[in-house]
């Protein structure tokens, strides 16, 4: 969003946050999690906004994060997908908030059922992490750049081959 294209009514994703609020509550009592909430900064000098974070029992599965913002949602799976509902949220670019909501959705139940993929590749100029989204509706990836220290803890913890996490364990 550059300085001159500006949202007129932000609330207009207030079911963002009805929609988030129900499927963690859904995930929270079907699959074997922890859930934790708290009040985080969104960055530096910024307000804080209640976060979410839901952890699976089984170390194999990919945690999921939720930071419910003004304007929307910050979402967080595994350890480097990162996703912003609306990537904007200006009047011009018009994102329309019920497929914002199947997207969470979607997105979500890919994660749940073992669909992300994520791994530190080593170049020339540096390193860099790759993931991959896949499940029924999606098929995604991103990658960027680390540092040299979060190239080596990431290494350390396992990243340094291809993890592939594993499904959310359903309760008994």
């Amino acid at each position: 969003m550059d300085g001159r294209q500006h949202a007129t009514d932000p609330d207009r994703f207030a079911t963002l946050h009805e929609a988030a609020d129900t499927l963690l509550d859904e995930l929270t009592e079907r699959y074997q999690v922890e859930r934790r909430e708290s009040k985080e900064p969104l960055g530096h000098d910024e307000a804080l906004a209640r976060t979410v974070r839901l952890i699976p029992r089984t170390p194999a599965a990919a945690p999921l994060e939720v930071r419910f913002t003004a304007t929307g949602l910050h979402l967080r799976f595994g350890r480097w997908w990162l996703e912003n509902l609306p990537q904007c949220g200006c009047d011009t670019c018009a994102e329309d908030p019920e497929q914002l909501s199947a997207q969470l959705r979607c997105h979500t139940c890919a994660l749940v059922e073992g669909g992300l993929w994520e791994r530190v590749r080593r170049g020339l100029s540096g390193s860099w992490f790759e993931a991959r989204l896949i499940g029924v509706g999606v098929q995604a990836d991103r990658e960027g750049p680390l540092s040299a220290a979060g190239a080596r803890e990431a290494r350390r913890d396992g990243f340094a081959a291809p993890v592939q996490w594993g499904p959310w364990q359903v309760r008994s």
